[in-house]
């Protein structure tokens, strides 16, 4: 049976995974913080187990290198459970929704077999990443704080442009060395999608900025929107604040 793309099975397996992460929260909910801690962390390593898995089972490591949002996103997920260290919790909740779409816009995949390893590999460490972010918030061992959202955009930034030049060097490289694919064809990659667009999400942004690298700068408006949605409630909490404390001011 074939995973495919918004179909009966697609979207099973997306309440599946809400499912999980749910079931997930009111299980943990009855022990203590350091289980839950240990019980999120070693599943935090699910996604470290399908990069390995990746760089070892297709026989060419430069196309699957940790580069892309999510697998950055595994590759901090146990550090930022075991320390629960706020800016790297907070940058997350940015970085999880790149495991989400993997998992929404899954147009490459959909050819997968629901019982294959390779499924297995790519859906579940998909789904954890995308929700033990929010079991760290949502069972309160760490907090949200408005003061990383701005570290939150400018790292992603500076990563995504790092990886940009990553992309850059990598395909001349192969190029240059005539580095062939299975399929006999010189390796391109386009790791973060910062060369072109690979789902007809980022088509979209490709079709205003036909550009690489600057027409995924219009996905800062969909970081913009989400993250005011997630921070709308500190947001809120912080203009008061500000708005209380003038109001003293003017009192005396």
């Amino acid at each position: 049976m074939l995973w495919g793309t918004f179909g009966v099975v697609h979207i099973a397996s997306l309440l599946i995974s809400v499912g999980i992460i749910v079931g997930l929260y009111f299980l943990l909910k009855c022990f203590s913080q350091k289980v839950q801690i240990i019980v999120l962390g070693v599943l935090s390593f699910s996604g470290i187990v399908a990069i390995i898995y990746n760089l070892v089972t297709w026989g060419s490591p430069i196309e699957y290198l940790p580069l892309h949002l999510c697998s950055l996103n595994a590759l901090i997920l146990p550090i930022a459970v075991f320390t629960r260290n706020k800016v790297l919790n907070n940058i997350l909740l940015l970085w999880l929704f790149g495991a989400l779409l993997a998992l929404i816009v899954n147009t490459a995949q959909a050819n997968y077999e629901i019982f294959s390893w390779t499924f297995v590999i790519y859906y579940f460490p998909h789904t954890l990443e995308a929700g033990i972010p929010i079991l760290m918030f949502a069972l309160k061992l760490v907090k949200k704080d408005i003061k990383c959202i701005l570290s939150t955009v400018l790292i992603t930034l500076g990563v995504f442009t790092v990886i940009h030049f990553i992309n850059l060097g990598i395909n001349v490289y192969c190029v240059d060395n005539n580095v062939l694919d299975y399929a006999g064809n010189i390796i391109q990659v386009n790791y973060m999608y910062s060369i072109y667009p690979e789902n007809p999400v980022l088509q979209l942004f490709y079709n205003i900025i036909p550009a690489p690298y600057w027409y995924m700068l219009l996905s800062m408006l969909i970081v913009a929107i989400y993250l005011g949605c997630v921070y709308l409630k500190e947001i809120i909490a912080w203009i008061k604040a500000i708005k209380d404390s003038k109001n003293k001011i003017k009192e005396n």
